[in-house]
């Protein structure tokens, strides 16, 4: 945290211009396949972080580095951002088994299927959200009359919970709905919900724990919050479509990979983490540094899943290593290979559908830097999540610092991780 202070001025300052890139006018030209669209809400198209990269790298390119060597340099400093809030995500595990309890034995096991002990995963979102909670404990407006403030901290810690509730719900949805669409026979290191109860149960469950999160989202009576996580969900359909439907030259584009990405993945945890920030009261600033940190985190954590499904194995993974390329789905990787060798342009162009094309690509993607170069890209990402957190406004309450340093410890997991 010592040395996210010391960077603060530097931070705020190019953090700011960054943000006054983002609010060029769309149609304003940047340079070839230097951007893409992530709208915070269902009204505003933001243009997309990697138009910073030229006039940032000579001052962050090595921030990440920096960041992890300091962390494992301090002892004190190392935390395990899960055991923090391990207490509250048991609580809200054992919330959520109830709230996908369903009329119809056969649903309501389908719906349980991913929520039961052992295979509900490190509830990464929530973890996530709850961390942000706290970050995000700030001075905020005076208390209505009659109410004591310990109660309406209460009140609002339970309301920020039902967004990461609504969260988790949402992703397992989708998890459910993207097995079916990808013939998947693992998640999570057990047979897929599709395979073992079949795809129309399992588009069933997931049409139940969507509705089960609007009926949440709609208790908390927040129109701006309800207007986001439904964006999201649109956001979901946008992104899957966006996969099945490309043409030969959107598969190779890099502008259109992180838009799609920006969709399935990235909207879901960027838009949560706004909504923590909305129901805080805090300003339009602040809840866009929370929306900003949970976009690149995102896009970090994707863009790791595309290396690992070249280089983890099927056990260490929790599903089948080589999918998306098996699927004829181009990731960062494959992209990056074509730019040094251009030869891979028509097998990608053909979905690797011919004998022999992905033994081909994934030879070129050996002999290329396409798995470094999106390794590097993601780091790029996880600064700019670190950066927005350290751009926060200061406050030296001990929890609001601890999970500070724990959103930022984050990025270092979410890129060095290896499943």
């Amino acid at each position: 945290m010592l040395f996210f202070r010391g960077l603060s001025r530097i931070s705020r300052t190019s953090y700011y211009r960054c943000r006054w890139i983002y609010s060029l006018p769309h149609n304003q030209h940047l340079s070839h396949s230097s951007h893409f669209l992530s709208p915070p809400d269902s009204t505003h198209k933001v243009l997309g972080c990697r138009v910073i990269y030229s006039w940032i790298s000579g001052t962050f390119n090595g921030v990440g580095k920096q960041v992890q060597y300091q962390s494992s340099s301090l002892v004190e400093e190392q935390l395990d951002p899960f055991s923090i809030v391990a207490d509250e995500l048991s609580v809200l595990a054992d919330r959520l088994r109830s709230m996908v309890v369903a009329e119809v034995p056969k649903l309501a096991s389908a719906a349980e299927y991913f929520f039961k002990l052992g295979v509900e995963g490190k509830m990464f979102r929530p973890t996530v959200l709850l961390l942000m909670a706290t970050a995000l404990n700030l001075p905020i407006s005076a208390p209505p009359p009659h109410r004591g403030v310990d109660m309406l901290s209460t009140e609002l810690r339970t309301r920020q919970q039902c967004i990461a509730e609504i969260t988790e719900m949402i992703h397992v949805a989708s998890l459910l709905h993207d097995d079916v669409l990808d013939d998947a026979d693992t998640r999570r290191g057990i047979g897929s919900l599709n395979s073992v109860m079949g795809n129309k149960l399992a588009v069933l469950a997931g049409d139940f724990l969507l509705s089960r999160a609007c009926v949440a989202l709609a208790s908390l009576k927040n129109t701006e919050v309800v207007s986001l996580l439904a964006t999201v969900v649109e956001h979901l359909v946008t992104g899957e479509t966006m996969q099945m439907t490309t043409t030969s030259e959107q598969r190779r584009s890099m502008e259109y990979y992180l838009q799609k990405t920006y969709y399935k993945t990235a909207s879901l945890i960027s838009n949560s983490c706004k909504a923590i920030a909305l129901l805080a009261g805090q300003t339009a600033e602040v809840s866009m540094l929370a929306y900003d940190y949970g976009k690149n985190l995102g896009l970090a954590f994707q863009l790791i899943d595309d290396v690992l499904d070249f280089t983890g194995t099927s056990s260490s993974l929790g599903k089948g290593s080589l999918s998306d390329i098996r699927h004829g789905i181009v990731t960062a990787p494959i992209l990056f290979a074509i730019e040094e060798f251009p030869q891979l342009r028509p097998v990608v162009d053909r979905g690797f559908d011919k004998p022999g094309d992905m033994e081909l690509a994934l030879d070129y993607l050996g002999k290329s830097r396409g798995i470094q170069r999106t390794r590097e890209l993601a780091q790029k990402h996880a600064n700019l999540a670190s950066i927005a957190i350290d751009s926060l406004p200061e406050n030296d309450d001990e929890d609001v610092q601890r999970s500070r340093r724990a959103l930022v410890d984050l990025t270092q997991i979410v890129i060095t991780r290896t499943k």
